[in-house]
């Protein structure tokens, strides 16, 4: 066997005892976590996602290594966005505390299954067309301006969501959480019950989200070992992170600006390609890469919590 052959054959067993586990230990009977628990699961993923980067470099190379571990860190701190959505689509459903985990492992599932079909078909979109990079590269640019600049709050309705107007124009709907079922029987005819409508959206909102992470972390690495590993050890952690961050991921105002400087900086990355290669070897690229996302996603959470101590709402800033 190659040394890819090994990495992708340990990922893929790790990814089964990882859902395994979740399935199993962590989300047994649908209880709740406590903010301890929730810390020690996020910790849990979050060296296992590191670990992982670790087998990379032994087993693939430096390169690929750091590689990895830009693409890693650039996917969490994304996922980290979508907690915000997360909480406003539980809390508009009003799903109770326990039917919560087990709603949110099946999102991340089915996250996972539509996250390998994206990147399957956005490498092979790249192999065939090159320039669809240049594409990907202007996307970002302009989703990093975008996100820089608008209020996530204030932009996501889910009663206005189109994957809920389209539920409930083509199925019958109700907004009764079904005691933990995803279909009841009310006046004798089926209906699906808002745990149901939830699942859906979790997974779709994951499909909006991928469509900003999957071209930027072709922008941190080409190699498809990377693209699928980083990308679903981010997911995998989702569930425990939502739990842990739901009460203050409102207190980090300037993470979105954080990531939008990201998203900028691997945009302009991918337009200049051929140029940033003559002046920088692939090596100091990626190590570039790594020191501005650690920098800009740390420095977007330190301010935020600088600004709280200071107790200077946002809005008021100017």
């Amino acid at each position: 066997m190659t040394h890819t052959q090994i990495t992708y054959l340990a990922f893929g067993i790790v990814l089964f005892l990882a859902i395994l586990l979740d399935l199993g230990l962590l989300s047994k009977k649908s209880k709740e976590l406590t903010i301890k628990q929730a810390l020690y699961q996020t910790l849990f993923w979050v060296l296992l996602g590191i670990g992982f980067g670790g087998f990379v470099w032994y087993e693939e190379g430096r390169a690929t290594g750091l590689e990895y571990i830009s693409a890693y860190l650039m996917e969490w701190s994304l996922s980290i966005d979508n907690i915000f959505v997360f909480v406003l689509i539980f809390s508009f459903f009003k799903v109770k505390e326990a039917y919560i985990p087990r709603a949110l492992l099946i999102g991340i599932i089915l996250a996972i299954v539509f996250r390998v079909v994206f990147i399957t078909v956005g490498v092979e979109l790249v192999e065939r067309f090159h320039w669809m990079l240049y594409i990907f590269g202007a996307f970002l640019i302009y989703t990093g301006f975008k996100m820089f600049t608008s209020n996530q709050e204030e932009e996501f309705d889910p009663s206005q969501s189109s994957v809920y107007l389209f539920l409930k124009k083509y199925l019958p709907v109700t907004l009764e959480d079904g005691e933990g079922r995803y279909r009841k029987v009310i006046n004798g005819k089926p209906v699906y019950t808002a745990l149901f409508v939830v699942v859906v959206m979790l997974a779709t909102t994951d499909i909006v989200f991928a469509l900003d992470s999957i071209p930027a972390v072709m922008g941190i690495s080409r190699n498809v070992l990377v693209i699928y590993t980083s990308n679903i050890f981010a997911v995998l952690g989702l569930r425990s992170l939502f739990f842990l961050l739901r009460g203050a991921v409102s207190k980090f105002d300037y993470l979105q600006q954080g990531i939008a400087i990201v998203l900028v900086f691997i945009g302009i990355k991918m337009l200049g390609e051929h140029l940033i290669a003559t002046a920088v070897d692939k090596s100091s690229q990626v190590v570039i890469s790594l020191f501005v996302i650690v920098g800009c996603i740390t420095g977007s959470i330190l301010y935020s919590i600088y600004n709280q101590k200071k107790g200077v709402p946002k809005d008021l800033e100017e």
